[in-house]
């Protein structure tokens, strides 16, 4: 009986020793994690997945699955009907409401055509209205003081990431 109570003693350390170097090897990887560079302009798949990293980087304590909305390069020939679709589709799920706990992604490589897209999907959102939801903006530095005027009155915390 001691010596299964030693061994059972033995193991546990052991195990809580190894979870230890886990977590100190782990910090770097996250630290390598963060330098994410923007695709070009044109590559669609490209900004589709830069758009994913960027908004799980920013989940922070968010534990739902993000809402992420995205605009094709400009270049693309249904471009204008994408970007009605996506104003459309973000208007009526904003327009519902979004609960405390979730989390509202938006990039795109037409950066200024993305801020006018939440201009119009926030527009009638009632002040302090989001607390609890989190909205991260992936664009370009000279959309972010207009998106952040949108964005701020909801009272959802508004994250700025420069696509560079």
């Amino acid at each position: 009986m001691k010596n299964t109570v030693r061994v059972l003693l033995i193991a546990s350390l052991a195990l809580g020793f190894t979870a230890c170097k886990k977590e100190e090897a782990a910090a770097p990887a996250a630290d390598a994690q963060t330098a994410l560079i923007a695709p070009s302009k044109d590559d669609d798949a490209g900004w589709k997945k830069y758009l994913q990293e960027v908004a799980l980087q920013n989940m922070g304590n968010i534990t739902n699955s993000p809402f992420l909305y995205y605009l094709p390069p400009e270049s693309d020939a249904d471009f204008q009907a994408k970007y009605d679709r996506q104003v459309e589709s973000a208007t009526t799920a904003i327009g519902r409401g979004i609960q405390p706990g979730n989390m509202l992604a938006f990039g795109s490589s037409a950066s200024a055509k993305m801020a006018d897209l939440i201009a119009a999907a926030f527009a009638k959102v009632e002040p302090n209205t989001m607390k609890g939801v989190r909205v991260v903006y992936i664009g370009s530095a000279a959309d972010n003081a207009r998106v952040q005027a949108v964005i701020q009155p909801t009272g959802a915390e508004y994250i700025f990431v420069e696509a560079k």
